[in-house]
């Protein structure tokens, strides 16, 4: 299971590793350089190459300043696929991730604005 062991603006440290783009933190794998059709909005296409891999628990990272803005549409269909959808700004979000069980939580992190 992947540790989130540290955030800043712009930076996040995953199992020793220091990542500075957007990243997927999945169960049982990381996906790093995780990129959006419109880099301050999430569409639920965005998460396309992971919604069969997403478990029960999904947090999204909005940023440090919660620039990113999920679809209504898509947390819609996410929560209608059983997944519980927590939208945090992205240190909020690492916390809470802390605080789950990370074989059940996946994180879908925007790192900066």
């Amino acid at each position: 299971m992947a540790r989130i062991d540290a955030y800043q603006f712009g930076r996040i440290v995953v199992d020793g590793q220091q990542e500075t783009r957007d990243l997927i933190v999945l169960p049982n794998r990381v996906v790093r350089n995780w990129w959006r059709q419109d880099g301050h909005s999430l569409v639920l296409n965005d998460l396309q190459d992971v919604l069969e891999e997403l478990p029960e628990q999904l947090l999204i990272g909005t940023g440090a300043h919660g620039q990113l803005n999920p679809d209504p549409a898509t947390l819609e269909r996410l929560q209608a696929q059983g997944i519980n959808v927590e939208t945090l700004p992205t240190a909020a979000a690492v916390r809470r991730y802390g605080e789950l069980d990370p074989a059940h939580t996946a994180a879908a992190l925007h790192l900066t604005c």
